[in-house]
């Protein structure tokens, strides 16, 4: 029994240490490596939540390290492990849509004509997020602008490399579109819609579907502080916010190669750019340029990057980072032209804000109509935490109000 006590007494004292000094070298590595502006919605909570990753993180790498599971595989099960219950105002159905899991929600209140319907993809740096991730906001779009709202299950790197989340995207978009007649959705009021990585693929999959004659046009795309190029990890918003959480400048790119190829060893050679030809890049600079931000997004820290010469192995394993289905904002006029009216979100805080503002330029030349909500005060991400409890942002509860009243507008 004594021997019993004191081994249970030496474990709590272990297990004791071991957590204080968890949340000490979180705390050290918090402060020494991230930095929140003084115009950030709610900088403590913020903090707060980064922390909370930084702590998923670290308990992943050591279950990874000590052969229990892998540290991506811990996160993901982290951030799906809340599952809501059924919901009194939503019909919520599981389906497979051409092999690719997605979840739909019908308002149960009857509709005197035909509904929208909201394709949503998730964002994650297409390595985490599920349906689980953005259940609650697609619940609250689908009450709240009572549309049938779609959201798509598509896989994720590094097992699942490039095109395949894409593939799978636009694989339930065409199913949907085709069988929209057993979810009583009007087919002239189709958007795609999606986050961060979700916006990258919602506007893929926009540009592919321009062209389509043997499908209804899609009436919109709604695209949250979308990733939309790799060519440039110097623009003005990459540089102020390269540590502002919940996304870092470094992880930014990482996460793109791992969609990429899941191979992560070019990563500061993209992050110098010396990962595509300086012609290539000078070609692109009709779109992925600097000088297209406006003035005031360039004052805050911002200096000119000085082009690198590029090394060829590096290209030959990045190259299809030209590729639009890949990096949207390169796609051609001709394409441009053809998409449809555009919301866009944006935060000020987020390294990829000039993304969405180059993307808003595009649009615009092109005569795509374009509604765009800036969110002065907002960060990367801050729209999945609008509606969560103690963790929700007023900011974020700003951005979706503007996405739902957008959907109402069409």
């Amino acid at each position: 029994m004594a021997i019993a006590y004191t081994f249970l007494v030496l474990f709590l004292s272990v297990f004791i240490a071991a957590f204080i000094f968890l949340v000490m070298g979180v705390i050290n590595f918090d402060y020494c490596n991230s930095e929140i502006p003084p115009g950030v919605s709610q900088p403590v909570k913020l903090r707060i939540i980064h922390m909370i990753l930084i702590s998923t993180a670290v308990v992943g790498k050591i279950l990874e390290n000590i052969g229990i599971c892998s540290q991506v595989s811990f996160v993901r099960y982290m951030q799906s492990r809340k599952t809501l219950g059924a919901d009194q105002n939503l019909f919520i159905e599981d389906l497979c849509f051409d092999m690719v899991p997605v979840r739909i929600y019908q308002p149960k209140t009857p509709s005197a004509s035909q509904r929208r319907g909201v394709i949503f993809f998730h964002g994650g740096g297409w390595v985490f997020g599920s349906l689980e991730t953005h259940e609650k906001l697609c619940r609250w779009i689908a009450k709240e602008s009572k549309s049938v709202v779609v959201s798509v299950g598509y896989r994720l790197a590094p097992e699942h490399k490039y095109p395949a989340a894409y593939e799978d995207c636009l694989n339930a978009t065409l199913h949907f579109m085709k069988n929209i007649e057993h979810y009583g959705v009007d087919p002239a009021r189709i958007i795609v819609s999606g986050d961060s990585a979700g916006g990258n693929l919602a506007a893929a999959v926009s540009q592919t579907l321009a062209s389509r004659s043997d499908l209804p046009k899609l009436r919109a795309q709604i695209l949250i502080y979308p990733s939309l190029q790799a060519l440039d990890f110097n623009l003005p918003s990459y540089q102020q916010n390269r540590a502002v959480p919940l996304l870092f400048r470094e992880r930014a790119a990482f996460y793109v190669l791992q969609y990429l190829n899941g191979d992560a060893s070019f990563l500061e050679d993209v992050l110098q750019g010396t990962h595509i030809p300086s012609d290539t890049i000078l070609n692109y600079r009709k779109w992925v340029n600097a000088d297209y931000i406006p003035e005031k997004f360039r004052v805050r820290g911002y200096k000119p990057h000085v082009l690198l010469e590029c090394a060829t192995e590096v290209y030959e394993k990045t190259k299809k980072f030209c590729e639009p289905n890949l990096c949207p904002l390169l796609a051609e006029d001709a394409i441009v032209q053809q998409l449809p009216e555009t919301f866009l979100l944006t935060c000020e805080y987020d390294v990829l804000r000039d993304d969405g503002l180059l993307y808003k330029k595009r649009l615009e030349d092109n005569s795509v109509p374009v509604t765009w909500y800036h969110l002065e005060d907002g960060f990367h991400g801050i729209i999945n935490s609008f509606n969560s409890d103690w963790f929700s942002f007023s900011a974020g509860k700003r951005g979706v109000d503007n996405i739902v009243n957008f959907l109402k507008s069409l």
